[in-house]
């Protein structure tokens, strides 16, 4: 098998990237270790998170194993599921996962319904929960999706585009080289190789940008559960736009139609129209407090004005009055000098 991966219009050739190493004749595949360190990274960024917003970074930690581990076990049964010709035949395989098949979808439903059992357990809040997780998945995400660079896999159709990817023949799997990548072939040398849509990387730039936005709409949600929304509709939105140029793509059994491209679309909708409810909601809660807190502020001046009237109608003391003095009369019997 041949290793090159090469961005011709961008002028990088990269002679020799491996799919994985060996230590001790125990062989390890690069997608799993892209896979492990996004992990990594994704549970320090929410413990991080945990500990600004004031919660207990050790209830996250594990929280956020068990779903780790029911989020890997949701996306190799989301990905066996759509592609069941691959393993019928040989349901061993099913448990192998070095080679890749797991599917983000699948992940993250099993992750999410992980927090609702622990939030149901540990009586807290669901909305807050997720919205602790969320800055953690992107970041996961973004270094995971180098795991199928690696594996070269889920890249896209045939492109002659400023990213196009050239793959040695030899190195993907047959099935997903369309016809119109065996009419482009490109023969550099003795190497066929196809020319396509990276479409990992884009997935991966995308993902940068939904980090960013979360970030800085951390501290800016209106109700528990937004900022997880807000993921989920720009995560949704980017692959549902991007999902389409994959050649790859899980279908619906005995239809053309992706799935993931179908629960992009849901996601993004209904997580749209959940955040514009749950604002407004917010604002018509906000505002109630706030005509609460002014009927208030009026009773209390109106108590105010009616003691400070109480004090000046009281009755001032009564004026001692004075008896005019009496000037003695004189007498006309007076003594005459």
């Amino acid at each position: 098998m041949e290793y090159n991966i090469n961005f011709p219009n961008l002028g990088i050739y990269l002679d020799h990237v491996g799919k994985n190493f060996s230590i001790g004749g125990f062989t390890i595949a690069f997608y799993g270790i892209a896979i492990a360190i996004g992990m990594v990274l994704g549970i320090t960024v929410l413990m991080k998170r945990a500990d600004n917003t004031g919660q207990n970074s050790d209830d996250y930690l594990d929280m956020a194993i068990r779903a780790m581990i029911f989020g890997i076990i949701g996306a190799r049964i989301y990905y066996v599921v759509f592609s069941w010709d691959l393993y019928r035949d040989n349901l061993i395989s099913v448990f192998s996962i070095r080679e890749g098949g797991l599917a983000i979808y699948g992940g993250i439903i099993g992750g999410v319904l992980t927090l609702f059992v622990e939030a149901k357990r540990r009586h807290m809040n669901i909305g807050r929960i997720l919205d602790t997780c969320v800055l953690g998945l992107p970041i996961g995400q973004i270094i995971g999706r180098w795991g199928n660079f690696f594996n070269r896999e889920a890249f896209g159709r045939y492109t002659d585009s400023l990213f196009a990817m050239q793959l040695p023949v030899s190195a993907v799997r047959q099935n997903e080289i369309t016809e119109q990548m065996w009419e482009n072939l490109k023969i550099i040398g003795d190497i066929g190789y196809i020319q396509v849509h990276p479409t990992f990387l884009y997935e991966g730039i995308w993902n940068c940008c939904v980090l960013l936005v979360l970030f800085l709409r951390r501290n800016r949600t209106k109700f528990r559960g937004e900022l997880f929304l807000t993921y989920a509709a720009g995560y949704g939105l980017g692959r549902f736009l991007i999902e389409p140029l994959r050649t790859d793509q899980l279908l619906i059994r005995g239809t053309s139609i992706p799935v993931s491209m179908m629960l992009s679309a849901a996601a993004a909708v209904i997580a749209v129209i959940l955040i514009i409810f749950g604002r407004r909601r917010a604002a018509g809660k906000q505002t109630e407090q706030a005509a609460a807190d002014v009927s208030e502020s009026a009773q209390a001046l109106e108590n105010t004005a009616d003691e400070r009237e109480q004090k000046d109608g009281c009755e001032a003391p009564v004026e001692e009055k004075c008896s005019p003095k009496q000037v003695p009369e004189q007498s006309e019997d007076s003594s005459k000098y």
